[in-house]
C-alpha cells in the first residue's frame, strides 16, 4: 500500500517542481520510493550445501561395491537391509526420500551423469575452500584459494554483496566446518556467521540459543574442526525465527568427514539425515507467511569424490578422478517443474552465485571467469 501511494505521488511530482520547497518534497518522495523498491521484495533464497556428497549416492543410492564392504562398513547386514534395493531408483529413494518423493515433483535436479546431465567445478583444486568460494562468488580463484587454511577470503561473496545492497541482518551463514568465518570473511563483510563449535553470539540470546550453546559444549563431535550437523541446523532455525532473513546459507558437513574416516555406513546415514533436515526447512518455509511461496531452495555440493580405485571414495582433490563432479538441486519460487534433468547443457558450480544474484536482483559480475545464471524456466 505504501509503495502504491508513493508511486502515485511520484507520477505527479513534475507539476510541483516550480518552487524549491516542492522540488525537495518530490525529491524526498522519490528517494522513499527508490528505497521501498530496493528493500521490499517477496524473493527469499535458502542456499544449502552438503559437503562432499557424491553424485553417485544422490542419483543411484548405496554403492554396490561399498554397501557390504567390511573395510568401510562395521555392520554390513544392518546397512544392507535399510539402504540396499535392486534398482537404483529404489535405492536413492531409500536414501533420500524427500528429494526423490517430493522435490523431483516440484523442481529441477541436475548432475545424473548416467543421463547425460553434467555439473562440474570450474576451479582446479577440487576440495572444500576453493569449492565454497566458487559457489559463493561465482568464480574460481585458484591463484588465491588453493588450500583449506583459515585465510580471510579476498573475494566478495553473494552474502556480502546482499548485506551491502540491502540489510546485513537479513542475511546469515551457518556451517558445520569451522572455516566458514574465513570463507564468508565475517569481519569484513559484516555477515553474521556461526560455524564450527562457535556458540551463538546473536545477542540478546533467547532460551533456545542458550540451550544450544550448552548442549554443543556437552555433546562431543567425532572431529576437531566440524560439529554435528544437528547443531548447525538448529542454530540456523533460531536465526530464521528471530530475524526472518531473506537470504540464508546453511552448510552441512557430516557426509564429507564420515567419508574421510572411511565410514560408509555413517556417510549414508548422514546423507539420509540431511535429506530430512532439508525437508524440515522446506516444511518450515511452507508454514511461514514470510516464506511460503516466496522462497527458492538451491542445494549443491562443494566437490565430488573418487570412484576408481574404490578406496578413493574416501578422498578428493585434483589427483583423484571424479572429484570435480558435482550436482545441483533447485525448487521453490520461480523454478519450473522439470524433475530430473537429462541431456542438458554442461553446468558449472560458478553458475550458482549468478543465479542467486538474478533472483535477489543483485548486480551481476561481468569480469572474465564468472558464471552465468542457470535458466530456471
Amino acid at each position: 500500500m505504501i509503495c502504491n501511494l508513493l508511486e502515485t505521488i511520484s507520477t505527479n511530482c513534475q507539476s510541483f517542481i516550480t518552487n524549491t520547497k516542492s522540488f525537495f518534497y518530490c525529491a524526498l518522495l522519490m528517494s522513499l520510493l527508490s528505497f521501498s523498491q530496493s528493500k521490499i521484495s517477496d524473493q527469499k533464497v535458502f542456499l544449502i550445501t552438503l559437503d562432499g556428497l557424491r553424485w553417485q549416492e544422490l542419483f543411484l543410492g548405496a554403492d554396490s561395491l561399498l554397501v557390504k564392504n567390511k573395510n568401510y562398513v562395521k555392520h554390513p547386514e544392518k546397512l544392507y537391509n535399510w539402504a540396499w534395493r535392486e534398482k537404483p531408483k529404489d535405492r536413492r529413494l531409500a536414501l533420500m526420500p524427500f528429494i526423490w518423493n517430493e522435490v523431483i515433483e516440484m523442481g529441477q535436479i541436475f548432475g545424473n551423469r548416467n543421463l547425460g546431465s553434467k555439473v562440474n567445478l570450474s576451479n582446479g583444486m577440487w576440495f572444500s575452500y576453493p569449492g565454497y568460494n566458487e559457489i559463493l562468488t561465482g568464480k574460481a580463484d585458484d591463484q588465491n584459494i588453493f588450500s583449506n587454511d583459515k585465510i580471510p577470503n579476498p573475494n566478495e561473496t553473494i552474502l556480502e554483496q546482499f548485506a551491502k545492497t540491502y540489510d546485513p541482518v537479513k542475511v546469515a551463514a551457518f556451517g558445520s566446518w569451522d572455516v566458514f568465518d574465513y570463507i564468508v570473511n565475517q569481519e569484513r563483510s559484516g555477515v553474521y556467521t556461526n560455524c564450527g563449535f562457535e556458540s551463538s553470539t546473536d545477542l540478546p540470546l533467547n532460551k533456545d540459543e542458550i540451550l544450544l550453546n550448552q548442549l554443543q559444549n556437552q555433546i562431543p563431535s567425532p572431529w576437531g574442526t566440524v560439529r554435528l550437523d544437528g547443531f548447525t541446523h538448529q542454530y540456523a532455525k533460531v536465526y530464521l525465527n528471530k530475524h526472518q532473513p531473506d537470504f540464508i546459507y546453511i552448510s552441512y558437513g557430516e557426509t564429507d568427514d564420515f567419508a574421510h574416516d572411511g565410514d560408509y555406513e555413517s556417510y549414508l546415514k548422514a546423507a539420509k539425515n540431511t535429506d530430512n533436515l532439508i525437508k524440515d526447512l522446506w516444511k518450515y518455509a511452507q508454514q511461514s507467511n514470510y516464506y511460503k511461496d516466496k522462497t527458492t531452495f538451491i542445494i549443491t555440493t562443494d566437490h565430488g569424490r573418487g570412484t576408481n580405485p574404490i578406496d578413493s571414495w574416501k578422498g578428493h582433490g585434483d589427483e583423484i578422478e571424479g572429484s570435480d563432479q558435482a550436482w545441483i538441486i533447485m525448487f521453490g519460487k520461480g523454478v519450473s517443474n522439470k524433475g530430473e534433468i537429462s541431456k542438458t547443457n554442461q553446468l558449472f558450480s560458478n553458475q550458482i552465485a549468478p543465479s542467486i544474484r538474478e533472483l535477489l536482483d543483485l548486480p551481476q559480475k561481468k569480469e572474465e571467469g564468472y558464471g552465468i545464471p542457470i535458466n530456471l524456466n
